[in-house]
């Protein structure tokens, strides 16, 4: 049996961004983006809900594990988020910095992120899809 919340809050391949020219596409046109040890490129999409993308590189965190728990947890942050994200393209990124964060700061710092996405692209803040983030 499914949920309200399962339903809401899921991880789908829709939600996700898979192929290398949505990628590029935030590289290219996005806005950069920071909190601590975090970055992201964001771009507006016309698909009416927000995608993510990560790209962790070997370079930075050089252990298999420390990338996948990275990945892990931006994965299940923006999960409990997305509902209230505007329609946008994410790609996250990270520093080495994260190694030393917890869990809990992690999630702290990913919830900054969504806020900050959030107030920049609110739906009466005049943005447009080829606009800018200050």
């Amino acid at each position: 049996m499914v949920t309200d919340r399962q339903e809401v809050a899921s991880f789908p391949r829709s939600v996700r961004l898979t192929r290398p020219e949505q990628f590029q596409r935030v590289f290219q046109h996005g806005k950069r983006l920071h909190v601590n040890g975090l970055g992201a490129r964001v771009v507006l999409n016309q698909d009416g809900f927000p995608r993510l993308g990560m790209a962790i590189a070997k370079k930075t965190l050089r252990r298999a594990h420390e990338r996948n728990r990275i990945r892990r947890l931006v994965r299940e942050s923006f999960r409990q988020h997305q509902g209230f994200l505007p329609s946008v393209d994410i790609v996250v990124m990270c520093r080495a910095e994260v190694l030393t964060m917890s869990n809990t700061e992690l999630f702290q710092q990913l919830e900054g992120l969504w806020l900050r996405l959030h107030k920049l692209y609110s739906a009466g803040s005049g943005q447009t899809a080829g606009s800018a983030l200050p």
